[in-house]
């Protein structure tokens, strides 16, 4: 909102919600204005930590002017002659002049704030005090009710529930009616009233219904049936949720919000061959809706996960164990998610899986195969359409058959005038296999073939080159690479700086 009389020099006020405490959780609005505020300001107890500026500081610049508002009480207990109450309106009135020093000096101030700025905020009353004075803007972030509510996986409300939200400082007589009254609830501020909350909740007759979760989204994460907590170990970030009656069907987490799916769902997925922007959106659901991560461990490296999952690093040489092993899980109840590079189903896990699923005892888990961009359709995207015709998919990895077979197969995708693209064309232990497929491939085609190397395509460290199949040399390849070979139709064209190389859909006759 704005001010008609707001003198056009002055900076603007920011009310930023900052969401339940995963940084990740930050939105991308939020994430910009905290970058380029000139101040920022925080609140915090009187020790000096301040969780919203936890949140934001992997968006903060470093050189930004900081405005910590430190509370002169935390506890209805005080000297102040005008008792609590006082106190905290003389230290808001006091933080509101500072922020306006700032605001009348011409600099934009990002006031932080946990969950939703006007979601029972501090950044409220700030606003009362200056949004007549100044422009401001409230940015609104994800609170800590739905922040719990999607840690416990259950709805808040459907259909025509009525979802209640109540502070835990209300007596516990008023809570308790409340509570009847209503299908869903979320109690906040907990801390010293969690005995009074629990009551209530008893009072109500919903007691065995009811959660609790603390600190939502972060590793500190806790999530307990309400009967079973300890009052002694409750910290005032925490709340007591009772969800939809409608979701009772919904099987509950267990071990501190994950979750349990009777049967198990066992899912593989292909990362795309780089980055999250090269992941299908069908993927991403996937993982996002996973109990359990498994893969090999600089893909999974690649996932960000939340608290709630777990990540089940290995190998990259024991692909029939990662498959058992997710197998099993997915057996035991868990929502599974397998992961690759590139594409599940080309050279990856998705055959491994399905494989070990074969075994009678996985008869009852669901396996399903997401697709994902190959490396193969990276690289060539790099170059224009070296893959525009017929083309052979091959690895020059003999791990998993002999050297014997590479061979015969080049041979034949050679003679058959096929484009080839070449996985696995080396590793640390394997050097010598591009050497002897490039004099196979020389038996059958011309030198002046062309050829793709394409490294870490999507990455920090790509690199593109195109050669002739004469000029090749094995060093210019290693483990990262991905090596195309064109057909005898196959061009290459230059376009000033830039070289094109396509295959022409149209073939001589």
């Amino acid at each position: 909102m704005s001010s008609e009389d707001n003198d056009s020099a002055a900076g603007r006020l920011f009310g930023v919600g900052l969401g339940p405490g995963d940084p990740e959780l930050v939105t991308v609005k939020a994430a910009r204005l905290i970058g380029a505020a000139d101040v920022v300001a925080y609140h915090s107890a009187r020790h000096g930590n301040s969780i919203a500026r936890s949140v934001a500081e992997p968006y903060l610049r470093g050189d930004q002017i900081e405005e910590p508002l430190v509370y002169p009480v935390t506890t209805e207990t005080t000297d102040h002659p005008g008792g609590y109450q006082g106190a905290i309106d003389e230290f808001y009135a006091e933080c509101a002049e500072r922020l306006a020093s700032h605001l009348d000096a011409g600099r934009d101030v990002v006031l932080l704030g946990e969950g939703d700025p006007f979601f029972y905020g501090s950044y409220m009353h700030m606003h009362k005090r200056l949004s007549s004075r100044f422009e401001t803007v409230v940015v609104p972030g994800v609170n800590s009710v739905s922040a719990a509510s999607a840690e416990l996986g259950r709805p808040l409300a459907e259909r025509d529930e009525v979802l209640t939200v109540l502070p835990g400082t209300l007596d516990s007589e008023t809570l308790a009616r409340r509570l009847d009254e209503t299908d869903a609830a979320a109690v906040l501020k907990l801390g010293r009233t969690f005995e009074g909350v629990r009551e209530a909740f008893e009072k109500a007759g919903c007691l065995s219904e009811a959660y609790y979760v603390e600190r939502a989204s972060t590793d500190r994460q806790r999530v307990e049936p309400l009967s079973e907590v300890d009052p002694r170990t409750v910290p005032y970030f925490s709340l007591a949720l009772l969800p939809s009656r409608s979701g009772a069907e919904i099987p509950l987490p267990e071990g501190g919000g994950t979750s349990e799916h009777r049967g198990g769902e066992l899912v593989v997925v292909g990362l795309g061959p780089a980055g999250r922007e090269w992941t299908t959106p069908e993927a991403q659901a996937a993982l996002a809706t996973a109990d359990d991560l498994v893969g090999y461990g600089p893909y999974l490296d690649r996932v960000q996960t939340n608290p709630r999952q777990r990540k089940h690093p290995s190998d990259n040489r024991v692909e029939a164990e990662r498959a058992r092993q997710a197998l099993d899980l997915a057996a035991s109840g868990r929502r599974v998610v397998v992961v690759s590079s590139g594409d599940p189903g080309v050279f990856a896990m998705g055959s491994a899986v399905l494989e070990v699923a074969e075994e009678p005892r996985y008869a009852e888990v669901d396996v399903r195969v997401l697709p994902g961009l190959t490396a193969a359709q990276a690289v060539a995207s790099r170059v224009g359409a070296p893959l525009g015709h017929d083309y052979c998919v091959l690895s020059l990895s003999d791990r998993l058959k002999p050297w014997e077979v590479i061979e015969r197969r080049l041979r034949a995708a050679a003679r058959a005038d096929l484009a080839l693209a070449v996985y696995n064309p080396a590793s640390r232990s394997r050097q010598w296999q591009v050497g002897a497929a490039r004099q196979v491939l020389l038996e059958e085609r011309s030198a002046d073939t062309p050829v793709v190397i394409g490294r870490d395509v999507g990455g920090p460290e790509e690199r593109v080159s195109v050669v002739r199949l004469g000029e090749l040399d094995p060093r210019w390849v290693d483990m990262r690479c991905l090596v195309l070979v064109g057909s005898s139709t196959t061009r290459v064209v230059t376009r000033g700086d830039e070289t094109t190389v396509f295959t022409p859909r149209r073939y001589p006759a």
